[in-house]
Protein backbone atom coordinates (compact mmCIF):
# COMPACT_ATOMS: atom_id res chain seq x y z
CA UNK A 1 0.00 0.00 0.00
CA UNK A 2 1.47 3.32 -1.12
CA UNK A 3 1.97 6.01 1.50
CA UNK A 4 0.60 9.41 0.50
CA UNK A 5 3.23 12.12 0.49
CA UNK A 6 2.49 15.28 2.48
CA UNK A 7 1.15 18.16 0.49
CA UNK A 8 3.65 20.91 -0.12
CA UNK A 9 2.27 24.26 -1.27
CA UNK A 10 3.89 25.63 -4.42
CA UNK A 11 6.01 28.74 -4.05
CA UNK A 12 4.16 31.99 -4.68
CA UNK A 13 4.33 33.31 -8.19
CA UNK A 14 6.57 36.30 -8.54
CA UNK A 15 5.21 39.28 -10.31
CA UNK A 16 7.00 40.26 -13.48
CA UNK A 17 6.55 43.88 -12.53
CA UNK A 18 9.76 45.29 -11.00
CA UNK A 19 9.48 46.36 -7.44
CA UNK A 20 10.54 49.97 -6.89
CA UNK A 21 11.60 50.80 -3.33
CA UNK A 22 10.19 53.94 -1.77
CA UNK A 23 12.61 56.87 -1.63
CA UNK A 24 14.52 57.03 1.61
CA UNK A 25 13.41 60.61 2.23
CA UNK A 26 9.75 59.66 1.94
CA UNK A 27 10.13 56.76 4.35
CA UNK A 28 11.83 58.93 6.92
CA UNK A 29 9.60 61.99 6.86
CA UNK A 30 6.02 61.57 8.11
CA UNK A 31 3.18 62.86 5.99
CA UNK A 32 2.54 65.80 8.30
CA UNK A 33 6.05 67.04 7.72
CA UNK A 34 5.27 67.87 4.09
CA UNK A 35 2.86 70.53 5.33
CA UNK A 36 5.53 71.97 7.63
CA UNK A 37 8.14 72.12 4.89
CA UNK A 38 5.62 73.64 2.48
CA UNK A 39 4.76 76.29 5.08
CA UNK A 40 8.45 77.07 5.56
CA UNK A 41 8.87 77.33 1.80
CA UNK A 42 5.97 79.79 1.68
CA UNK A 43 7.51 81.91 4.44
CA UNK A 44 10.88 81.90 2.69
CA UNK A 45 9.23 82.93 -0.58
CA UNK A 46 7.45 85.78 1.21
CA UNK A 47 10.69 86.93 2.81
CA UNK A 48 12.53 86.86 -0.52
CA UNK A 49 9.83 88.38 -2.70
CA UNK A 50 8.11 90.46 -0.01
CA UNK A 51 9.03 93.71 -1.74
CA UNK A 52 7.51 92.51 -5.01
CA UNK A 53 4.39 91.11 -3.31
CA UNK A 54 3.72 94.29 -1.35
CA UNK A 55 0.82 96.05 -3.10
CA UNK A 56 1.87 99.48 -1.79
CA UNK A 57 5.03 101.12 -0.42
CA UNK A 58 5.19 100.30 3.29
CA UNK A 59 6.15 103.82 4.44
CA UNK A 60 3.92 105.99 2.25
CA UNK A 61 0.19 106.63 2.88
CA UNK A 62 -1.89 104.76 0.31
CA UNK A 63 -5.46 105.56 1.39
CA UNK A 64 -7.51 107.27 4.05
CA UNK A 65 -6.37 106.65 7.64
CA UNK A 66 -8.01 103.83 9.60
CA UNK A 67 -9.64 102.28 6.52
CA UNK A 68 -11.14 98.89 7.29
CA UNK A 69 -9.94 95.76 5.44
CA UNK A 70 -11.31 95.69 1.89
CA UNK A 71 -10.52 94.32 -1.55
CA UNK A 72 -8.14 97.23 -2.15
CA UNK A 73 -6.43 96.93 1.25
CA UNK A 74 -6.75 93.39 2.59
CA UNK A 75 -5.37 94.30 6.03
CA UNK A 76 -6.73 97.85 6.07
CA UNK A 77 -4.68 100.96 6.70
CA UNK A 78 -3.10 102.39 9.83
CA UNK A 79 -3.50 105.76 11.53
CA UNK A 80 -1.75 107.69 8.75
CA UNK A 81 -3.09 105.69 5.81
CA UNK A 82 -0.25 103.20 5.23
CA UNK A 83 -1.20 99.77 3.94
CA UNK A 84 -0.96 97.30 6.82
CA UNK A 85 -0.47 94.27 4.56
CA UNK A 86 2.57 95.81 2.91
CA UNK A 87 4.08 96.64 6.28
CA UNK A 88 3.36 93.13 7.61
CA UNK A 89 5.10 91.53 4.61
CA UNK A 90 8.21 93.63 5.21
CA UNK A 91 8.02 92.91 8.93
CA UNK A 92 7.81 89.17 8.31
CA UNK A 93 10.99 89.39 6.25
CA UNK A 94 12.94 91.19 8.97
CA UNK A 95 11.65 88.88 11.72
CA UNK A 96 12.42 85.67 9.81
CA UNK A 97 15.91 86.59 8.63
CA UNK A 98 16.71 88.18 11.97
CA UNK A 99 15.74 84.98 13.78
CA UNK A 100 17.84 82.83 11.44
CA UNK A 101 20.78 85.21 11.87
CA UNK A 102 20.63 84.95 15.66
CA UNK A 103 20.41 81.15 15.45
CA UNK A 104 23.37 80.97 13.07
CA UNK A 105 25.55 83.16 15.27
CA UNK A 106 24.56 81.15 18.34
CA UNK A 107 25.38 77.85 16.64
CA UNK A 108 28.79 79.11 15.47
CA UNK A 109 29.82 80.72 18.77
CA UNK A 110 28.34 78.04 21.01
CA UNK A 111 29.53 75.24 18.75
CA UNK A 112 33.14 76.40 18.82
CA UNK A 113 33.07 76.89 22.60
CA UNK A 114 31.45 73.49 23.15
CA UNK A 115 33.90 71.80 20.78
CA UNK A 116 36.89 73.36 22.54
CA UNK A 117 35.54 72.45 25.98
CA UNK A 118 34.66 68.87 25.08
CA UNK A 119 37.77 68.11 23.05
CA UNK A 120 40.31 69.72 25.39
CA UNK A 121 38.73 68.68 28.68
CA UNK A 122 40.17 69.32 32.13
CA UNK A 123 40.91 72.95 32.93
CA UNK A 124 39.80 74.32 29.53
CA UNK A 125 36.48 72.55 29.91
CA UNK A 126 36.03 73.89 33.44
CA UNK A 127 36.78 77.50 32.48
CA UNK A 128 34.58 77.54 29.37
CA UNK A 129 31.68 75.81 31.10
CA UNK A 130 31.82 78.20 34.06
CA UNK A 131 31.59 81.12 31.63
CA UNK A 132 28.65 79.38 29.96
CA UNK A 133 26.97 78.86 33.34
CA UNK A 134 27.44 82.55 34.09
CA UNK A 135 25.51 83.51 30.96
CA UNK A 136 22.86 80.88 31.71
CA UNK A 137 22.41 82.23 35.23
CA UNK A 138 21.49 85.69 33.95
CA UNK A 139 17.97 85.89 32.46
CA UNK A 140 18.44 86.25 28.72
CA UNK A 141 15.65 88.77 28.24
CA UNK A 142 17.02 91.02 31.01
CA UNK A 143 20.54 90.95 29.57
CA UNK A 144 19.22 91.65 26.05
CA UNK A 145 17.19 94.61 27.33
CA UNK A 146 20.26 95.95 29.15
CA UNK A 147 22.45 95.63 26.04
CA UNK A 148 19.92 97.31 23.74
CA UNK A 149 19.29 100.01 26.34
CA UNK A 150 23.03 100.74 26.50
CA UNK A 151 23.60 100.70 22.73
CA UNK A 152 20.35 102.40 21.74
CA UNK A 153 17.24 101.15 19.91
CA UNK A 154 18.24 99.65 16.59
CA UNK A 155 17.48 96.52 14.60
CA UNK A 156 21.13 95.42 14.54
CA UNK A 157 21.58 96.26 18.22
CA UNK A 158 18.61 94.03 19.00
CA UNK A 159 20.07 91.17 16.96
CA UNK A 160 23.43 91.64 18.66
CA UNK A 161 21.86 91.65 22.12
CA UNK A 162 19.85 88.48 21.50
CA UNK A 163 22.87 86.75 19.93
CA UNK A 164 24.87 87.39 23.11
CA UNK A 165 22.38 85.45 25.24
CA UNK A 166 21.52 82.68 22.77
CA UNK A 167 24.80 80.77 22.38
CA UNK A 168 25.17 79.01 25.80
CA UNK A 169 22.55 76.36 24.97
CA UNK A 170 24.43 75.28 21.86
CA UNK A 171 27.71 75.24 23.78
CA UNK A 172 26.14 72.81 26.26
CA UNK A 173 24.66 70.61 23.52
CA UNK A 174 27.89 70.38 21.52
CA UNK A 175 30.03 69.84 24.60
CA UNK A 176 27.78 67.00 25.77
CA UNK A 177 27.92 65.25 22.39
CA UNK A 178 31.69 65.70 22.11
CA UNK A 179 32.18 64.27 25.61
CA UNK A 180 30.04 61.26 24.72
CA UNK A 181 31.82 60.63 21.42
CA UNK A 182 35.32 60.84 22.90
CA UNK A 183 34.93 57.31 24.31
CA UNK A 184 33.89 55.82 20.95
CA UNK A 185 36.12 53.14 19.36
CA UNK A 186 36.71 55.09 16.16
CA UNK A 187 38.05 58.04 18.17
CA UNK A 188 40.49 55.71 19.93
CA UNK A 189 41.49 54.28 16.57
CA UNK A 190 42.14 57.74 15.17
CA UNK A 191 44.19 58.62 18.23
CA UNK A 192 46.27 55.42 17.93
CA UNK A 193 46.76 56.12 14.21
CA UNK A 194 48.53 59.35 15.13
CA UNK A 195 45.87 61.94 14.29
CA UNK A 196 46.37 65.29 15.94
CA UNK A 197 43.91 66.74 18.44
CA UNK A 198 42.77 69.30 15.87
CA UNK A 199 42.12 66.63 13.25
CA UNK A 200 40.23 64.44 15.73
CA UNK A 201 38.13 67.39 16.88
CA UNK A 202 37.08 68.63 13.44
CA UNK A 203 37.07 65.39 11.42
CA UNK A 204 35.69 62.89 13.91
CA UNK A 205 34.07 64.65 16.88
CA UNK A 206 32.39 67.68 15.33
CA UNK A 207 30.38 65.78 12.63
CA UNK A 208 28.82 63.64 15.36
CA UNK A 209 27.54 66.75 17.15
CA UNK A 210 25.95 68.26 14.03
CA UNK A 211 22.55 66.39 14.05
CA UNK A 212 21.56 67.24 17.67
CA UNK A 213 22.74 70.83 17.13
CA UNK A 214 20.59 71.17 14.00
CA UNK A 215 17.59 69.75 15.87
CA UNK A 216 18.11 72.20 18.72
CA UNK A 217 18.57 75.13 16.32
CA UNK A 218 15.46 74.43 14.25
CA UNK A 219 13.34 74.17 17.37
CA UNK A 220 14.75 77.47 18.62
CA UNK A 221 13.76 79.66 15.66
CA UNK A 222 10.28 80.32 17.00
CA UNK A 223 11.63 81.41 20.37
CA UNK A 224 14.07 83.84 18.76
CA UNK A 225 11.34 85.37 16.59
CA UNK A 226 9.13 85.81 19.64
CA UNK A 227 11.99 87.39 21.60
CA UNK A 228 12.78 89.85 18.80
CA UNK A 229 9.10 90.77 18.53
CA UNK A 230 8.91 91.26 22.29
CA UNK A 231 11.90 93.61 22.33
CA UNK A 232 10.40 95.53 19.44
CA UNK A 233 7.07 95.67 21.28
CA UNK A 234 8.61 97.45 24.27
CA UNK A 235 10.34 99.96 22.03
CA UNK A 236 13.83 98.44 21.74
CA UNK A 237 13.62 97.57 18.07
CA UNK A 238 14.19 99.62 14.97
CA UNK A 239 12.70 103.12 15.29
CA UNK A 240 9.76 104.23 13.21
CA UNK A 241 8.82 104.33 10.40
CA UNK A 242 10.55 100.96 9.93
CA UNK A 243 7.89 98.22 9.82
CA UNK A 244 8.51 95.71 12.61
CA UNK A 245 5.75 93.37 13.75
CA UNK A 246 6.25 93.98 17.47
CA UNK A 247 6.35 97.77 17.24
CA UNK A 248 3.36 97.77 14.86
CA UNK A 249 1.30 95.88 17.43
CA UNK A 250 2.43 98.16 20.24
CA UNK A 251 1.66 101.39 18.38
CA UNK A 252 -1.71 100.06 17.27
CA UNK A 253 -2.93 99.31 20.79
CA UNK A 254 -4.49 102.76 21.06
CA UNK A 255 -6.74 101.85 18.09
CA UNK A 256 -7.66 98.39 19.37
CA UNK A 257 -11.39 99.08 19.76
CA UNK A 258 -12.03 101.22 16.68
CA UNK A 259 -9.39 99.79 14.27
CA UNK A 260 -8.61 96.31 15.56
CA UNK A 261 -6.68 95.27 12.44
CA UNK A 262 -3.76 97.59 13.21
CA UNK A 263 -2.51 95.79 16.38
CA UNK A 264 -4.09 92.36 15.83
CA UNK A 265 -2.92 91.42 12.33
CA UNK A 266 0.83 91.99 12.99
CA UNK A 267 0.46 89.92 16.17
CA UNK A 268 -1.23 87.17 14.15
CA UNK A 269 1.71 87.30 11.71
CA UNK A 270 4.13 86.76 14.62
CA UNK A 271 2.05 83.84 15.88
CA UNK A 272 1.98 82.26 12.43
CA UNK A 273 5.75 82.64 12.05
CA UNK A 274 6.35 80.98 15.41
CA UNK A 275 3.89 78.21 14.58
CA UNK A 276 5.54 77.49 11.23
CA UNK A 277 8.99 77.51 12.82
CA UNK A 278 7.88 75.06 15.53
CA UNK A 279 6.29 72.71 12.99
CA UNK A 280 9.46 72.79 10.90
CA UNK A 281 11.57 72.09 13.98
CA UNK A 282 9.47 69.02 14.84
CA UNK A 283 9.75 67.78 11.24
CA UNK A 284 13.54 68.16 11.25
CA UNK A 285 13.74 66.39 14.60
CA UNK A 286 11.74 63.43 13.30
CA UNK A 287 13.86 63.32 10.15
CA UNK A 288 17.24 63.37 11.91
CA UNK A 289 16.22 61.20 14.86
CA UNK A 290 15.64 58.24 12.54
CA UNK A 291 19.19 58.36 11.19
Amino acid sequence: MAIAEPYVAPPPRRSLRPRVPAPTFLTRVPGASYVAFAAVGTVVAVTIFGGVLSPYPPDIPAALPLSAPSSAHWFGTDEIGRDVLSRVLVGVRSSWWGGLGVILSGVVIGGLIGLAAGAAGRIVDSILMRITDLFLAIPGAVLAVAVVGALGPSYFHTLFAVSIVWWPLYARVVRGEITRLKASPHIEAARVAGSSRMAIAFRHLLPGAVPPTIICATQDVGGVILTLAGLSFIGLGQPQPAPELGSMSQQGLTFLFNAWWIPILPAVAVAMLVLVANFAGDAVRELLSDR
